[in-house]
């Protein structure tokens, strides 16, 4: 039983151009399955082109992301509603609410955000939500729209202890990155130090967000999920075989489609 990097983007150019040299070091650095995240109707479909060349290594997630969403035009929906009923498609999303660099408009991401909700509301499949500087508007639309109890993660999560405290309250889980190895994460290190192990699930979050030792590498890639493995085994004081057997777990039962081992 190996890692598994339960969020990347293979598709993105910086590892979509060597992606047979980044599964092979994936591989190397003993994580055995990847999901690569769609973030707009295209990038799905390549995602979903790589599941289903790399059959049982790789999955696929797909939606809009909030950086996306002014250029989401009506029939875009319909194209993506149809992309998750594909056996390859393990997640909903990401999607939600990007209030830090704002790349698109606030009230377009609010729009696009609550579509996706609405629609994949009768879709078993788990929603991978963004939130960045959002988190007042997310839980709200999340919750508005039916999704309390459901499988929801927050990726890439960087909020405090109050925030996932109300995550945990709804029955969603958070994911960790890289960023948790940083040394000023001292608070998120807080929270991965306590957080439940039959909860926990990490991710690279590729191409970006490398983590120490190799913060500051790029692109990054799957096989680096194998430092934050063993910086969160040493944090929680666990034995690096129980963390990686409990990671890939929690991700196989959270995601459902990906067979267990």
């Amino acid at each position: 039983m190996g890692l598994i990097d339960s969020h990347a983007h293979l598709t993105y150019p910086e590892l979509s151009g060597q992606i047979d040299a980044v599964m092979g070091r994936a591989a190397e650095a003993g994580v055995e399955a990847v999901i690569s995240i769609g973030t707009d109707v295209n990038d799905a479909r390549a995602a979903v082109a790589l599941a289903e060349r790399f059959a049982g290594r790789v999955f696929a997630g797909a939606g809009f992301h909030p950086h996306h969403t002014d250029a989401v035009r009506p029939e875009d929906f319909e194209a993506m509603a149809e992309l998750w009923r594909h056996p390859g498609v393990v997640a909903i999303g990401e999607m939600g609410l990007d209030y830090h660099y704002d790349f698109a408009d606030r009230d377009n991401q609010r729009r696009v955000f609550a579509a996706q909700l609405d629609r994949s509301r009768d879709v078993d499949k788990p929603i991978v939500t963004h939130c960045r500087e959002a988190f007042e508007d997310c839980v709200p639309m999340l919750l508005d729209h039916g999704f309390g109890g459901r499988r929801v993660v927050f990726h890439c999560f960087t909020g405090t202890a109050n925030e996932a405290a109300i995550i945990a309250e709804h029955g969603w889980r958070i994911s960790f990155t890289g960023i948790v190895t940083f040394p000023k994460s001292t608070e998120l290190q807080a929270i991965a130090r306590d957080y439940p192990a039959d909860r926990l699930m990490i991710e690279t979050d590729s191409p970006y967000l490398s983590p120490a030792p190799v913060r500051g590498k790029r692109p990054c890639e799957p096989a680096f999920v194998a430092h934050t493995a063993r910086f969160l085994a040493n944090l929680r004081e666990e034995p690096i075989e129980f963390l990686v057997q409990s990671t890939n777990r929690n991700t196989r039962e959270f995601f459902e489609q990906i067979p267990p081992t």
